[in-house]
C-alpha cells in the first residue's frame, strides 16, 4: 500500500508540469486552431536554459532565476514565432500550420544541439529543504514532488481566474467558443493570437523548468512530451483548462499505477504491468473518445470561414485530354528508364521515392478527397512491414510475403477505421495516433515475435530481385499501380460521392450517400496501399524495426502530402520526392541537417502556401484568369 501511495504521489507530481504544458497548447488551439507541434520544443528548452541560469549563478537564487529566465524567455520566444511565422500562414490551410511547427521542430532541435551538446546534463537538486524529503508509511518522499503537487493546483486556480474573471480571459473564451463572431465585433485578433501564443509558450517553459531537478535536460525531451502533452489536451478537451488538469491528473496516474502494480495476474493471465507505461495515455484516450467524441470538457470546434480567395484550391481532377496523357506516359517512361542512368545507391533512393510516394498519396487519400483526419498512417505502413517480414521468416515465398503484409494493413484499416471514421476533426486524428501508438508498443514489446526493439532482419527479396535496380523497377511496378489506382479512383463515382461528403456531409447525406461507409471504405483503402508501401520498403531494407510505426513517420507522411498539395492527384508524390531526397541530401552534406531541412520545409510553405502543387495551380489559374472553381466543381 505505501508503495502504491508513492506512486501516485510520483504521478501527481508529473501531472502538474504536465498540465502546465497542456494548459498551454491548449490555450494555443482554442484561439488560433494552430496545432502546435513544437510546444515541446519549447518545453525544452525551458530546462536547457533553467539549467544553464541555474549552473551559472549557483545556489537557490540561480534555480529560482534560472526557472524565472526559462518562462520569460520562452514566452518571447513564442510571441517572435507568432508574430515572424505563423502570421503568415492563419489564411492557409490549418494542417499546413503543422507543417510550419514541425519544421520549426527541427530547427529548434539542432539549436540546441550546437549550443548546450549531444550529451545528457544533470541539472540541479532543487535549494535547501526543497531538495529533502519527508517520510510518509515508512518510505521517504521527495519535498520538491509535494512541491509540484501543489503548485500545479495553485496554477489551476490562477489560469482559472485568468480565463473566467479579467477582460482578457473573456476574449480568449470569445475566440475560442467562435472566432469568427469575435472579430466581427471588434476583437482585435492579432494582439490577441500574440498575446495567447506568448503566454502557453511561456508555461511550456515553466513546465521544462520546473522537471529539471527530477530529469536530465535531454534532446529527445521534445518529441518525448509532445504526445503525452496531445493526449492530455484531448482527453480534456480542445481548449478546457480544467480539462487539461483533469486529463493530466488522469494519465499520470494511470501510468503511475502501471509501474506499482508490477507483474499482475488477470484471468489467470500474468503480465508485466509496467510495460503498459508506453501505451496508456492512448488507451485512456481511445476509451474517452469513443464515449464522449469531444473529450471530457469539450465542445463542437467553430472554424471560421475564410474569403474566397482564400478558399480557392485548384481542380483536382486535370481534363484527359490527349496532351494531358502524353505527357503522363512520357513522364512514366523517364521514371521507369532511371535505373539504365542510376547507380545503386541513387537506385535504392529511387526506391524510397516511389514507396513514399504511395505512401504518402495513399495518406493523401485519407485527408484530401476523405477529409478526414489522421496522425497515425504510419501504422498501416508498419504492418506491411511487419506482416510481410514475418510471413517470409515463416517459410512463406516473396509473393504470398507481400500479400501477407497487404492482408494485415488491410484488416487492421478496416478495424480501426470503423471506430475512426464515427469523429471528425482533429479528435479522429487523435483517435487514429491512439490505434498506431498501441500497435507501436505491442511491437515494440513483443520480443518473441516482433523481435523488440532491435526489430526483425534477413528480410531479403529472392535472388531475380537481389538487384538494386531490378528491385527499383519492381517497387516502381507495384507502387506506380497503387498510385495509378488512386489517380483512377478520383474519376470514379466512387470519388465524387466522397469529395461531396468531405464538402458538403449534411447534404450528401440528404441525397443519399452513406458518409460513414464512404469514408470507412477509404479509410481501408489507404490503410491497404499504405500496407503495400511498407512490405516493399522492408524487402528493400532488409530488416525493420519498430520506427516504421512511430509517430515521426506519421509525420512524415503528413508533411509529404501538404508540401505537395492537399486536394491534388500529383502533390503527394512530389511531395514525397521532394522531401525524400532533401533528407537525403542534407544529411550527407551538415552535421546540423535536421535545422537546414526546417528552414527548407519553413521557405516552401511561405512561399507556397497551398503545397508546391496547389500553388503552381493556382498562379496558372490567375495568369490565365481563371476563375475559382464552383463549389459544385469536383476538387
Amino acid at each position: 500500500m505505501s508503495a502504491f501511495l508513492i506512486q501516485s504521489l510520483n504521478g501527481l507530481a508529473s501531472a502538474a508540469s504536465l498540465f502546465l504544458v497542456a494548459a498551454g497548447l491548449s490555450l494555443i488551439f482554442g484561439v488560433t486552431r494552430v496545432v502546435n507541434f513544437a510546444h515541446g520544443s519549447f518545453y525544452m528548452l525551458g530546462v536547457y536554459i533553467a539549467l544553464t541560469v541555474a549552473e551559472g549563478v549557483g545556489g537557490g537564487q540561480g534555480f529560482a532565476l534560472g526557472i524565472l529566465a526559462a518562462t520569460l524567455t520562452l514566452g518571447v520566444v513564442g510571441a517572435v514565432t507568432e508574430v515572424t511565422l505563423l502570421r503568415r500562414l492563419y489564411a492557409a490551410p490549418e494542417l499546413l500550420q503543422l507543417i510550419a511547427t514541425f519544421a520549426l521542430v527541427l530547427v529548434l532541435k539542432d539549436v540546441t544541439l550546437a549550443i548546450w551538446g549531444a550529451e545528457d546534463r544533470l541539472g540541479p537538486r532543487a535549494p535547501g529543504t526543497l531538495g529533502g524529503s519527508v517520510e510518509l508509511l515508512g518510505r521517504r518522499v521527495p519535498v520538491w514532488d509535494l512541491c509540484l503537487i501543489g503548485l500545479g493546483m495553485a496554477m489551476l486556480g490562477l489560469l482559472h481566474a485568468l480565463t473566467t474573471r479579467t477582460r482578457f480571459g473573456l476574449l480568449v473564451r470569445a475566440a475560442t467558443e467562435d472566432r469568427e463572431m469575435a472579430s466581427a465585433l471588434g476583437i482585435d485578433e492579432r494582439r490577441l493570437f500574440t498575446a495567447v501564443f506568448a503566454l502557453g509558450s511561456a508555461l511550456a517553459g515553466l513546465g521544462g523548468a520546473l522537471q529539471l531537478p527530477r530529469e536530465p535536460a535531454s534532446l529527445a525531451l521534445d518529441l518525448a512530451l509532445i504526445a503525452d502533452v496531445f493526449v492530455v489536451v484531448v482527453i480534456g478537451g480542445l481548449g478546457s483548462i480544467p480539462g487539461a488538469f483533469l486529463a493530466a491528473v488522469l494519465v499520470s496516474l494511470v501510468k503511475a499505477w502501471c509501474i506499482a502494480l508490477g507483474e499482475t495476474t488477470l484471468f489467470g493471465f500474468t503480465f508485466e504491468a509496467s510495460k503498459l507505461t508506453l501505451v496508456a495515455e492512448f488507451l485512456v484516450m481511445a476509451a474517452v473518445l469513443l464515449v464522449r467524441p469531444h473529450g471530457l470538457f469539450g465542445r463542437p470546434l467553430r472554424h471560421g470561414t475564410a474569403s474566397r480567395e482564400t478558399l480557392f484550391e485548384p481542380r483536382v481532377l486535370p481534363a484527359m485530354s490527349s496532351p494531358t496523357v502524353l505527357t503522363l506516359l512520357v513522364a512514366v517512361a523517364l521514371v521507369a528508364a532511371l535505373p539504365v542512368m542510376l547507380d545503386d545507391y541513387a537506385a535504392v533512393l529511387a526506391t524510397d521515392i516511389v514507396v513514399f510516394a504511395l505512401f504518402a498519396a495513399s495518406l493523401g487519400l485519407v485527408i484530401g478527397a476523405g477529409g478526414m483526419g489522421s496522425f497515425g498512417h504510419a501504422a498501416y505502413f508498419g504492418l506491411g512491414a511487419y506482416g510481410s517480414a514475418l510471413a517470409m521468416q515463416a517459410g512463406w515465398s516473396f509473393a504470398p510475403a507481400v500479400a501477407a503484409g497487404l492482408l494485415a494493413a488491410t484488416v487492421a484499416a478496416a478495424a480501426f477505421g470503423g471506430l475512426a471514421v464515427r469523429l471528425t476533426g482533429t479528435y479522429m486524428a487523435m483517435l487514429t495516433l491512439a490505434f498506431a501508438q498501441i500497435v507501436w508498443s505491442v511491437v515494440f514489446q513483443w520480443d518473441a515475435v516482433t523481435g523488440g526493439s532491435n526489430g526483425l532482419t534477413g528480410v531479403w527479396p529472392p535472388e531475380a530481385l537481389s538487384e538494386r535496380n531490378r528491385y527499383y523497377l519492381f517497387a516502381f511496378a507495384l507502387c506506380g499501380g497503387g498510385l495509378l489506382l488512386l489517380c483512377w479512383l478520383a474519376y470514379t463515382p466512387f470519388g465524387h460521392a466522397l469529395r461531396a461528403v468531405r464538402d458538403a456531409r449534411v447534404k450528401a447525406e440528404a441525397i443519399g450517400l452513406p458518409a460513414r461507409r464512404l469514408q470507412w471504405a477509404a479509410f481501408t483503402l489507404a490503410g491497404a496501399l499504405a500496407g503495400l508501401a511498407g512490405a516493399v520498403y522492408a524487402f528493400s531494407k532488409g530488416s525493420i524495426s519498430p520506427d516504421v510505426l512511430s509517430i515521426p513517420r506519421s509525420v512524415d507522411a503528413l508533411v509529404m502530402v501538404l508540401l505537395g498539395g492537399l486536394n491534388t492527384l500529383t502533390g503527394p508524390i512530389l511531395g514525397a520526392a521532394v522531401f525524400t531526397w532533401l533528407s537525403d541530401t542534407l544529411a550527407r552534406a551538415t552535421d546540423y541537417w535536421r535545422a537546414a531541412l526546417g528552414v527548407t520545409m519553413l521557405a516552401i510553405v511561405l512561399a507556397a502556401p497551398y503545397g508546391i502543387v496547389g500553388t503552381l495551380a493556382a498562379w496558372r489559374a490567375r495568369r490565365t484568369a481563371l476563375a475559382p472553381v464552383s463549389e459544385e466543381a469536383p476538387r
